[in-house]
């Protein structure tokens, strides 16, 4: 039990910290390119040239994951739009309304379809599992090493920057976790049936093992995509405070 605690644990931290780093470090990015061009016009577009495989392949999963299930498919379209907010869409797929289970699954394609491009470019191309076994060692020189052997990987930045844009680029919108609340509730209310009728010890046995393996898995692509925003994040950030300062201009959300 204490083994699955720990797991858990690890993927609520890795599914927070992901969530904040992403969002502070789009921010970042959007404020340096607009402090080098003082245009918002041109930084969009900037910043919209340099998520794109990350952003096709939000979309492309949710068109995808409609046509699968049935469901009428509208617009395609990456490019950028101002919202009346002041939030910027990257992209959009328009798809019929249909029930909450077809409209949760397709809202959760990007994070499956990321994921799954996560775990293939970081442990077959970037070795991932070796640093983080060096990791786990505690000791320096060991993830030294383990960055060094990751370096080493053929097309090395190529398959780091795709990790990057992917990851970043995954997480659902508020517009794709619409179907989430009702979801929630129908699997809330199944699952304390069964345990009003005594199925809880079959649950765990038939379904436990299973769903923890999953969480386990997860938890280590979202600390890989942590990782790697981890080290974009202060870079950016100093050279946003030192543009500020040259430019006399402040950057706020």
């Amino acid at each position: 039990m204490i083994a699955e605690l720990n797991s858990l644990g690890w993927f609520l931290i890795g599914v927070i910290a992901l969530a904040f780093l992403q969002r502070r470090l789009h921010f970042e990015i959007q404020s340096v390119l607009f402090l080098l061009t003082r245009r918002i016009d041109l930084a969009i577009a900037i910043f919209s040239i340099l998520f794109l495989p990350g952003v096709f392949l939000h979309e492309l999963s949710h068109y995808f994951m409609a046509r699968l299930l049935r469901v009428p498919v509208g617009k395609f379209s990456i490019i950028p739009q101002s919202l009346p907010d002041g939030r910027l869409r990257l992209g959009y797929v328009e798809t019929a309304s249909t029930d909450f289970l077809r409209d949760a699954f397709i809202g959760t394609a990007p994070l499956i379809a990321g994921s799954l491009f996560v775990a293939y470019a970081g442990f077959l191309q970037l070795n991932f599992d070796l640093f983080w076994g060096q990791l786990s060692s505690n000791q320096l020189s060991a993830v030294v090493m383990g960055i060094s052997q990751m370096a080493d990987q053929p097309d090395f930045w190529i398959w780091f920057y795709l990790v990057f844009v992917v990851s970043s680029t995954m997480f659902p919108s508020a517009t794709d976790r619409r179907a989430w609340n009702m979801l929630l509730v129908f699997l809330g209310v199944f699952v304390a049936l069964l345990l009003i009728f005594g199925a809880g010890p079959w649950l765990w046995e038939t379904l436990g093992t299973r769903f923890m393996g999953v969480v386990e898995v997860f938890s280590i692509i979202f600390m890989l995509s942590v990782l790697v925003h981890l080290i974009f994040l202060p870079p950016l950030w100093i050279s946003r405070v030192f543009l500020e300062k040259i430019f006399n201009l402040k950057v706020v959300r």
